[in-house]
Parts: C-alpha cells; structure tokens; sequence
C-alpha cells in the first residue's frame, strides 16, 4: 500500500491507495539514448566526458556544504554505484563538503524519460537531490529557465520524497509540488527508482513505476518553460532553506548512492 500527499494551494489531500500498479506507458516507445552505469574500480572519479561539477557553496539556498570535484565527494563504489559523499571538515571556508555533479555543456536534451535508481541518507539537514535545469540559465536566469526536480528528500523525512516544477510565477516555496510517501519502507534503507517522463503537453513524476503527479500548462499559474534543452543535476546538499542544519545528532560522512542514470527518447 502507498500514501501519496497532494498539495493544493494552503491545502493538503492525502491518498492512500493500495494494490494497483500504474505503468509508465508502453515502454517500446522509449530508445535509451544516455546512460551512466557507473561500472569502473573504486576510486575511480564519475566519467568525465558524461558529468561535470558546479564547484562552491550556497547556491542562492543557503546551503552550509562546499560542493568540489574531488574524489573524496564522488567517486565510483566498484559495486557499480556512483557515491556522493557529503563529510563534516573544514573546507574553504565551510563546516562540510560535498559534490554537485552535472551534464550542462556534455547531455542536454528537450524531453524523455529521465531515471536514476538512488538510496538515499539519513539525517536533519541532509538535501538529495535528482534534477534538470534549463540549460538557457545564463541567459534569462531562474525560474525563468524552469527547473524540474525528479526527487528532492529531506534527511529528516525517510519516507517521503517529493517532486516540482519551479518557474515564473511558481518557484521555490511557490512551486507545484507533490510528495509521496512509503509506508512499511524507507528511502535510506534499499534502492527505489525515481522517474519522471517529460513530453510537450505534460509532465509525470513515478516513484518505482507508481505515476504520483502529473502537470501540465493548464496546472501551473505563471507560464510553462519546458520547450527547450535541459541538463541534469545530481547532489547531496547538506543544511539549506529546504531542510535546515544538521543537529549534534546528525551522523557524518553520509552518501547518495546512485546504481544509474538513464534518459530515454520516444522512439519515431
């Protein structure tokens, strides 16, 4: 049985449903067309013709880690899993490090089916999270770019991940958003899929296969900016507006393992 929490304007409606599996559509009309499987020797750093990083600290969040490229924040497991590690050390002038990885300049793409199978940290002020970002950024800046957040987790919440869409006229504590929640389960405990399939009209978050949102332009109450290339976003924040700061109580180092990413095209 699942619960799912919907927001709607100062409301919340809460679902429980149990028993009936939603597919995510005819899965032959899905080519893969990018994938990390993250194989390689423990160690060794992400493949650097597949991701990059955005290196320093805040992020307009006021995030308390210092995201770096170094592999002591990612690198491969040998078990055939990206680890993000978030740590408690002084770094450049911050409490804790951890790393921000992206595909902006190396994947960019306008809709798919974007999936990563993830388990998730433990712990107040911990903030995973699997995202894409319009690549447009530079230039007409955010949320104009539009920002889809596949899964966003607060350490302090081990069963519940939520997904949104922020953009003009809905972002940050504005932004359409829906949760879902396991029940008997929990997100740092085994691995889940986190999916969400973006077409022109409309945009549908699952959670292992289970279709939780779906948003489409009549949705949204400012203008839909998802018509053009998006990058993806992989990090583990640590404090933040989203979750607030780790407590005494918040055990360090802590991980974001990834066993893939995948991005899909609707075959023609």
């Amino acid at each position: 049985m699942k619960t799912y929490l919907f927001w709607l304007g100062f409301g919340v409606i809460v679902l429980i449903l149990g028993g009936c599996d939603t597919d995510s559509g005819d899965s032959t009309a899905w080519q893969l067309v990018w994938q990390d499987e993250f194989e390689g020797a423990a160690g060794e750093v992400p493949d650097p013709t597949r991701w990059g990083y955005d290196i320093g600290t805040d992020w307009g969040n006021a995030q308390l880690e210092y995201d770096t490229d170094r592999p002591e924040n990612a690198t491969l497991d040998g078990n055939g899993n990206l680890v993000i590690t978030a740590r408690e050390e002084s770094y450049e002038g911050r409490n804790y490090t951890s790393a921000r990885l992206v595909t902006r300049d190396k994947f960019e793409t306008t809709y798919g089916r974007f999936e990563a199978r993830m388990k998730m940290p433990w712990g107040q002020g911990l903030w995973p999270a699997f995202w894409l970002l319009g690549a447009n950024i530079e230039t007409v800046g955010w949320p104009q770019c539009g920002e889809i957040d596949i899964m966003e987790y607060r350490g302090q919440e081990p069963t519940v991940v939520h997904g949104s869409l922020h953009g003009p006229g809905y972002s940050a504590g504005a932004a359409v958003t829906s949760a879902y929640r396991l029940t008997n389960a929990r997100f740092d405990t085994d691995f889940h899929l986190f999916a969400v399939e973006w077409t022109p009209d409309e945009i549908r978050w699952y959670l292992d296969d289970q279709l939780y949102q779906v948003v489409t332009p009549k949705d949204t109450p400012g203008e839909w900016v998802y018509d053009h290339p998006f990058y993806i976003i992989l990090n583990l924040a640590v404090g933040g507006n989203y979750v607030g700061a780790p407590t005494a109580n918040t055990v360090f180092p802590q991980t974001l393992v990834v066993d893939w990413v995948r991005v899909y095209q609707m075959s023609q």
